[in-house]
């Protein structure tokens, strides 16, 4: 897929997100309106959308573009999770960042009181969203689909990884080892679980849902070492938010151990991994293969 079309893949696919996620974030139902705006906030302020595009691009690659309306929800489910994460991340006690995507954070414009309130309302409301029976989805997929959203984002996923991030910050030696698991945990779990949502929502077959765990295991680990990358080399206008912060914190990052060309070389042999596993999946996972493609090219 070129980048032309891979272009007009995610901005359709975006739109489709975009208007889930509004739809799925309404005041009424005993939503407080004043809490409702900062999840709106947290969550319709820009992104990306990479997750529920990966979800949505999985389940393309299990059966086609008819089988991605089945995952939709379900990675709406986990932006929502995901924006949660960057809003608690974002306090002062935990990173203390005053910017997120180039305007204020979630605390910044709400105080921290909501912010936090907001946060916790953003995942538990995502459970709600994902659990909710639905005609295209099969109901042991759904309860699957739970499972593995919850384990992604609790302690053995992204939550444990932020803990092991915070205590590795500013200690003089943290081998690659311990580099990688932290990203598996605070990064590459959700997205890898991401891949997996949208598989089993189309109803993946083993084998092709451990091509797909694969893949998204290898594209959650190449996101995090181009992210350590990006903030080396980044600025403001390119991060949202000013570069160089993880260095100065003393975090735990692919540059920190390998340095730059060398964090830019384990994430192309990471990619390689990657576009293997889902090769024998054909033109159907043209959308991930650029995706990956498109990540790596990044820090380049």
């Amino acid at each position: 897929m070129s980048p032309e079309k891979l272009s007009t893949y995610l901005t359709a696919r975006r739109r489709e997100i975009e208007a889930e996620m509004s739809r799925c974030l309404v005041a009424g139902e005993g939503r407080p309106p004043a809490l409702v705006r900062a999840m709106r906030y947290a969550v319709l302020g820009g992104g990306k959308r990479l997750r529920p595009v990966l979800a949505l691009a999985a389940a393309e690659a299990v059966a086609g573009s008819g089988a991605r309306r089945r995952a939709l929800r379900a990675g709406c489910a986990i932006e929502m999770i995901h924006a949660y994460s960057l809003a608690h991340d974002d306090l002062p006690a935990m990173d203390d960042d005053d910017m997120r995507r180039g305007r204020p954070s979630l605390h910044a414009k709400y105080g921290e009181a909501t912010a936090i309130l907001a946060g916790d309302a953003l995942l538990t409301d995502a459970f709600a969203i994902v659990a909710t029976p639905s005609r295209r989805t099969a109901p042991g997929a759904t309860l699957a689909m739970v499972k593995e959203i919850a384990v992604a984002a609790g302690s053995s996923g992204m939550v444990g990884g932020q803990l092991a991030d915070l205590s590795s910050s500013g200690k003089a030696r943290v081998g690659l080892a311990a580099v990688r698991e932290i990203h598996r945990q605070k990064t590459g779990a959700l997205l890898r679980a991401s891949v997996r949502v949208g598989a089993l929502a189309a109803g993946a077959e083993a084998k092709t849902l451990r091509r797909l765990t694969a893949y998204g295991q290898a594209f959650g680990l190449v996101f995090q070492i181009t992210d350590d990358v990006l903030d080396e080399v980044g600025d403001l206008k390119r991060l949202g938010k000013p570069g160089g912060g993880d260095r100065a914190a003393g975090k735990a990052t692919y540059p920190a151990v390998l340095g730059l060309e060398g964090a830019r070389s384990e994430a192309r042999r990471v990619a390689r991994a990657g576009y293997r596993a889902i090769a024998p999946l054909g033109t159907r996972a043209a959308p991930l293969e650029a995706l990956l493609g498109h990540v790596v090219d990044r820090a380049s």
